[in-house]
């Protein structure tokens, strides 16, 4: 009875890692959404890096194209660590959201207070807050949009790291 007993527990425990690795596989499939702009400045300031944001919408056909085609692989790559840290930002959100300055507010209003109107839009911050340089608004032209987000993190570390 007690063979029989183990051999259910193992098989219980095997089907439950195995329903559980979709959801491991999904989330290494996704950007970070931002919740705390002051801690990621904080964690930016240690590492000398900037803070990219990209502002997206459910449903955008063109956002989810730059996640998945752009941005993920990009925050996947262990050497941009070194470089930027990225985070998502839904428009007309009400989630709750803490800005650069530890003011709560919420990712709708955030959007808002940055002029976001236009979805994607990737926006290069330093770790006060401040913009680095232009909003990449839209997915632009597909061939050269890897190009446009690395000039965008070199001008942000530029800032960042005062060169």
């Amino acid at each position: 009875m007690a063979a029989i007993s183990r051999l259910i527990a193992a098989c219980a425990l095997i089907l439950a890692w195995g329903l559980a690795l979709p959801d491991a596989a999904r989330a290494a499939d996704s950007l970070v959404h931002a919740t705390n702009f002051q801690a990621d400045a904080r964690t930016a300031t240690k590492r000398r890096v900037p803070i990219l944001v990209v502002f997206t919408t459910p449903h955008c056909p063109y956002c989810e194209r730059v996640k998945h085609d752009y941005l993920i692989p990009m925050n996947k790559d262990p050497a941009n660590r070194s470089r930027v840290i990225i985070r998502e930002v839904t428009l007309g959100a009400s989630d709750p959201l803490i800005g650069f300055d530890g003011t709560p507010t919420t990712e709708g209003a955030f959007a808002a207070a940055h002029k976001v109107f236009m979805v994607p839009t990737v926006q290069v911050f330093d770790t006060q807050g401040n913009d680095t340089g232009d909003a990449i608004v839209g997915l632009l032209i597909p061939d050269y949009y890897y190009g446009y987000l690395e000039n965008a993190i070199d001008a942000g570390m530029s800032k960042v790291r005062g060169k």
